[in-house]
């Protein structure tokens, strides 16, 4: 509670609090000086801690699961604006029912990289480009530039080089955090726009130290999304003053849902450090954002798959109406699935959106839907988030969308539809059944839906079994496939084809053979 009240305390001190404004070059120039920035070029960070699946949370009331990372190196060149971030991951146990997220097995290195305009990641010697990044709805370079400005002395930095930074003097109302500046102390907010649109916050104590920077970043499910690190356990490393411990949080602090992202305690910092910037590769320059794209595919009478990106849905066509199993990463991609329902099974409202499970990469277009009157299938256990936070009537200033625009629409009493399961839900329109169960025992979400046609032996899973490309070796057997499998056998489903929200189409067959494989291992 006392870290929300500091951010109530500190946003409101920037919209006019009592606290009288004082010159912002003046305390920046004195934190620059205590903390070493004024000639500080490159610096280098290592350390251990743990990194989140944000959006992949085991209940929509859990924070994000972690990965501990064993190996974390940060190298930033501030001047050329590039960063180099590099860490080795492994499996964590948080939540300790639900596990660390996406299941890995053994260490996993990733390499992370943004020079000027350009973004990319490491695939071992191969660059991976990378443009747009859904759960954020903004590029990817855009972000890891921000990430730079997100750092303590970066921070400095940018302020200094600010046209409007604007000083706030505030009366901070308390802290959890040790090592920040408790209630009844004073400190000071600096707070000016970067890259063109981000408004940033920082937190100055009496010391000169920067203790926290924080922004509001646009995703397709909070809206306007806290983006915010703290910075304490300050030391000395060769003149230049750093935070022993990074804490970030991302997501939505009114409600106590998904917020801690990343913390790495500092081992070791390098100032100054001779960097030798990786040229944006040729590969990283040409590409482009890639632009929605829809792929359909009859799966029986009546029955279409919608793909063409990485996540797909599924249409189903009853007498008077449609059925749309999953709303995926963004209102784009909603739109365009809405658009080839529309070719496919002419003159029909789509009545139900069937949703798998709250990860947001698979809510990201439910607001979409919403906006139509579409009526939301989902597990009871998500109501509550759903309810008051991915559908909430409240003004999305970052980035606004359909449902923010209609806003007038969603007050007086006009509340999305909702159509709740604890174990089985049934739509029907007298000929043909869709089926969709709760998924018991999976460690990788808590209220897991799939979805089956009884009359097609069609079965819709997300997550749990990604049917490979013909032709691509099937993959392994993880705990994931072997719960679905268990599920299936207890439900008794007749399965002739299994359809991924990821991945391709499978036979019944070709699954099971997967499954033994597990089973004599």
């Amino acid at each position: 509670m006392a870290n929300r009240l500091f951010v109530f305390i500190a946003l409101l001190a920037l919209t006019g609090g009592t606290a009288a404004a004082q010159d912002a070059k003046t305390v920046l120039q004195a934190a620059s000086t205590a903390m070493g920035a004024n000639n500080l070029k490159t610096i280098q960070i290592s350390g251990t801690g743990f990194v989140a699946g944000v959006g992949q949370s085991y209940s929509a009331n859990d924070d994000w699961p972690r990965f501990q990372v064993t190996s974390y190196t940060k190298t930033v060149d501030y001047d050329a604006k590039y960063s180099r971030e590099e860490l080795t991951r492994t499996q964590g146990n948080y939540p300790p029912r639900g596990g660390g997220g996406t299941p890995i097995q053994g260490e996993q290195r990733q390499t992370f990289l943004v020079n000027g305009n350009f973004a990319w990641n490491m695939d071992g010697e191969k660059p991976v480009p990378l443009t747009t990044l859904y759960l954020y709805a903004i590029p990817f370079a855009e972000l890891r530039q921000l990430d730079i400005v997100m750092t303590p002395h970066g921070f400095l930095k940018a302020a200094m080089a600010a046209s409007n930074p604007m000083a706030t003097r505030i009366t901070v109302a308390g802290s959890s955090n040790a090592g920040m500046t408790q209630g009844g102390k004073k400190a000071t907010i600096i707070s000016f726009t970067a890259l063109g649109k981000y408004r940033i916050n920082g937190q100055i104590n009496d010391q000169n130290l920067v203790e926290m920077v924080q922004t509001w970043v646009a995703n397709p499910v909070l809206g306007d999304m806290l983006y915010e690190t703290r910075m304490t356990d300050y030391k000395d490393f060769a003149g230049v003053k750093f935070p022993t411990l990074l804490h970030s949080h991302q997501g939505d602090l009114r409600r106590n849902r998904g917020e801690n992202s990343i913390e790495i305690r500092v081992s070791n910092v390098q100032p100054n450090v001779n960097v030798q910037a990786i040229a944006v590769p040729d590969a990283v320059q040409k590409a482009t954002v890639a632009p929605v794209r829809v792929e359909s595919q009859k799966m029986a009478d009546g029955v279409f798959r919608i793909a063409g990106g990485t996540h797909h849905s599924l249409a189903v066509d009853f007498r008077d109406f449609v059925a749309v199993i999953e709303a995926p990463q963004s209102e784009q991609r909603s739109l365009a699935v809405i658009a080839e329902v529309e070719k496919l099974i002419p003159n029909k409202p789509i009545r139900y959106l069937v949703n798998t499970h709250h990860h947001f990469d698979h809510l990201g277009g439910l607001r979409t839907y919403a906006t139509m009157g579409t009526t939301i299938v989902t597990h009871e256990g998500n109501r509550d988030f759903y309810d008051h936070t991915v559908l909430a009537s409240t003004p999305r200033t970052v980035q606004p969308d359909r449902f923010s625009a209609q806003l007038p629409y969603w007050t007086g009493g006009r509340q999305p539809e909702f159509e709740t399961l604890n174990s089985k839900y049934v739509i029907s329109d007298g000929v043909r059944m869709l089926e969709i169960y709760h998924v018991e025992g999976l460690a990788h979400n808590a209220n897991m839906l799939i979805a089956y046609l009884p009359r097609e032996r069609i079965l819709v899973n997300a997550d749990l079994y990604s049917p490979p490309a013909q032709g691509a070796a099937p993959p392994p057997p993880n705990a994931s496939m072997m719960t679905f499998f268990r599920n299936i056998q207890r439900l008794k489903l007749d399965v002739a084809q299994h359809v991924g929200i990821h991945g391709a189409v499978a036979t019944n067959d070709e699954f099971l053979n997967i499954v033994k494989t597990a089973k004599t291992q």
